[in-house]
């Protein structure tokens, strides 16, 4: 015997409030954890199957290849993971999209093609393919500021371990201009 909770009538309206979408059993607690909707606070996903199909109009490829063309094609504004890609891959198989070939020489690997029934699709996404939105040569993302800190911090600790009291001294000062010049920066904005 199946028992089925019973959904308290305020909860029902709370959660029509922040319009998600019925449930399985017509209640209204889609919600995060189970509507159609994707997360606040999140950008604009790039669209993983037109770059795929995009990047195979060009010429066969195996799933990493394309992680490393995306990443390469948006100066690594955007490296999309390989839990991205391979499901994608496996969807537009699924579909009948592209066709994949094992590789005797490449160790085994697949490579994707495209079929002719995903030709149109596949041509269509190479007119815009999508890492042609993604901004190239910008600090754009948290991992970029985080390296280039990374990077600034080893530079400094060179200083501090190997330079002479005045070259400390003067990146003491190099430090005290660049904090000065980022709160310069949060201030534009407002």
């Amino acid at each position: 015997m199946r028992f089925h909770r019973q959904q308290h009538p305020l909860h029902e309206a709370r959660m029509r409030g922040f319009g998600f979408p019925p449930g399985p059993h017509g209640h209204e607690h889609g919600g995060p954890w189970g509507g159609r909707g994707r997360g606040r606070g999140r950008g604009r996903r790039p669209n993983v199957r037109g770059a795929v199909l995009a990047l195979l109009t060009e010429r066969p490829m195996h799933g990493y290849e394309m992680i490393q063309e995306i990443d390469s094609r948006t100066g690594g504004a955007w490296r999309p993971s390989p839990g991205s890609i391979y499901p994608t891959l496996q969807l537009l198989e699924d579909e009948g999209v592209i066709v994949a070939s094992t590789e005797e020489s490449g160790g085994g690997r697949k490579r994707f093609t495209v079929t002719e029934a995903g030709q149109a699709e596949a041509t269509e996404a190479a007119q815009t393919p999508p890492w042609a939105d993604v901004a190239q040569g910008t600090v754009s993302s948290w991992h970029d500021i985080r390296d280039s800190g990374a990077q600034a911090m080893n530079a400094l600790r060179q200083v501090m371990m190997n330079g002479t009291d005045d070259q400390r001294e003067r990146a003491a000062q190099v430090l005290d201009e660049t904090r000065r010049k980022l709160y310069a920066i949060l201030a534009e904005s407002e």
